[in-house]
């Protein structure tokens, strides 16, 4: 294995109210505490089980605004050996399909890329498509939404679970696979991993570096825009029962009056 590259996210915190900037409805990022993406860590972690049983490079990817760097350094801590980061303020209000494209031009820098990782979806927009997308710009099979990946000489072996089964699915690398919360338990990063990470590479690009233009990103030349949006409503309290003998009826009247059962 020459080089594993794992694409990251900074997502705000699931714990932190998120919402959208005024105006253009973009994430207000500022709003909410941001951390790395829980999916990551564990396409993270996967990748750093396979260097150490096949040995190579683990190469973090990622986009987004200064802030960003903070994410960088957790998957740096947790073992990964080198960085790109994507910075440029264009990037801001692009869609799915727009940072693909991106995320495809900055892979196509890397030299000797057998394998990219990443999560199912991000927790912040749950597009769940950008791996499939960044695929097809490369034209590189692709294989998603896996519980299990094991590595055969040049074939990639995984396990996809859905409502209808489990699907045994492979590739020839290099290829791109996308991974779900199953896959496995990612690791705490160790002191000597956190002092570690603050002298490893991080690159950062410019969209310009990667021979992207501007007309082909940003929120002016997204092809999904939102025109609107509405605050999620408070919680209000919940209904309480007193058990007087009756209480698993009335659960059972309040359940059908919701239509749960």
């Amino acid at each position: 294995m020459t080089n594993i590259v794992v694409l990251i996210k900074q997502v705000p915190d699931t714990w932190s109210e998120r919402k959208l900037s005024d105006g253009d409805y973009t994430l207000d990022r500022e709003a909410a505490d941001a951390v790395l993406d829980e999916i990551n860590e564990r396409a993270v972690e996967e990748a750093l089980q396979i260097k150490e049983a096949n040995g190579g490079e683990v190469t973090v990817l990622s986009a987004g605004p200064e802030r960003a760097t903070e994410a960088i350094r957790k998957a740096l801590s947790m073992g990964a050996d080198k960085a790109i980061h994507i910075k440029d303020d264009q990037l801001h209000g692009s869609d799915a399909v727009q940072t693909a494209y991106v995320l495809a031009r900055a892979l196509g820098t890397v030299e000797g890329v057998e394998l990219v990782i990443a999560g199912n979806e991000a927790t912040d927009g749950r597009v769940g498509a950008i791996p499939a997308m960044i695929a097809e710009y490369l034209e590189l099979p692709h294989v998603t939404h896996l519980r299990k990946l094991t590595l055969e000489g040049e074939t990639l072996k995984g396990e996809r679970e859905t409502d209808e089964g489990i699907f045994h699915v492979e590739a020839e690398l290099p290829a791109i696979v996308s991974v779900n919360e199953k896959i496995n338990e990612p690791r705490f990063p160790s002191f000597k991993g956190i002092m570690a990470a603050k002298k490893k590479e991080v690159t950062v690009v410019t969209l310009a570096e990667i021979d992207v233009e501007a007309g082909d990103v940003g929120l002016e030349n997204a092809g999904s825009v939102v025109t609107a949006s509405t605050p999620k409503p408070p919680k209000t309290a919940g209904e309480r029962v007193t058990d007087e003998g009756d209480g698993g009826s009335k659960v059972a009247e309040y359940l059908v009056s919701q239509k749960i059962i």
